[in-house]
């Protein structure tokens, strides 16, 4: 981690989908730094197994389930959040799911958008105030190489991480004079559970390998560094941007 340990020392931070995969690898390298971290997520068992584990680590951790679809619930994380800490710092929108392949059936989309778009705007609607009232912080939102070109694949998910970066744009204007940062990251292919079915296709490697100029698949600590980056002092100036992490994929023709 290219960072002091303690550059975060102090602050709170919330981090939606942080029981595994990218989420739980952002929750822990704010942890490294210096950061108490609320880890979040609907799965409760899977909450408290993760503070556990962080605790043993020496973290300071806090747990709170939490439906991100769920108003109530996303007012409740913020609450408990500002009460047990005595505010927020730096907030993380990394909860997402991906919806049915190739699928423009309104049912899914709905859900696709409720999930990765909607529940952004009420997470942040809730938690800027007290990010500003504490004197200002950073708020990172999770896009998608996705947003970034077509895809005939994942097309509502796609969309919804679009506007997530509009969303990053957005509200960089709205608080930027609060001293509150927002930025989005778009990581491209990373090495997750969630990817090893398309990291075991030989022919679908072979042509992701040829567009990425730096040829391998990124990693979660790749997202965590930059998630730190942006979440740390060493990124002040930085506001309304969506940093791809991806290898270089977005801006190759694969020659």
């Amino acid at each position: 981690m290219p960072f002091a340990a303690h550059c975060l020392s102090g602050r709170t931070a919330i981090v939606t989908g942080s029981t595994q995969g990218i989420g739980l690898g952002i929750a822990q390298a704010l942890a490294n730094a210096g950061a108490q971290v609320v880890i979040s997520s609907e799965d409760a068992q899977a909450v408290a197994s993760t503070i556990a584990a962080l605790g043993d680590a020496g973290h300071k951790v806090h747990g709170i389930a939490c439906d991100v679809t769920d108003g109530d619930a996303l007012a409740a994380l913020v609450g408990e959040t500002v009460t047990r800490f005595g505010g927020l710092d730096i907030l993380v929108c990394n909860a997402g799911i991906t919806g049915e392949a190739g699928s423009w059936a309104l049912d899914d989309f709905d859900r696709v958008i409720a999930v990765n778009l909607r529940s952004i705007v009420a997470l942040t609607t809730l938690a800027i105030p007290h990010i500003a009232a504490a004197g200002g912080g950073s708020v990172i939102l999770m896009s998608s190489l996705s947003a970034l070109r077509g895809n005939g694949a994942i097309n509502a998910y796609a969309l919804a991480k679009a506007g997530v970066a509009q969303l990053a744009r957005n509200l960089a204007v709205q608080w930027g004079p609060d001293n509150v940062r927002v930025n989005a990251l778009a990581p491209g292919l990373i090495a997750t559970p969630l990817s090893e079915p398309l990291m075991a296709d030989g022919d679908f490697m072979a042509r992701r390998m040829q567009m990425t100029p730096l040829r391998r698949v990124g990693t979660v600590a790749d997202v965590a560094s930059a998630s730190v980056f942006l979440a740390s002092p060493a990124s002040s100036f930085i506001t309304g941007q969506q940093i791809a992490i991806d290898g270089g994929t977005s801006i190759t023709d694969g020659s």
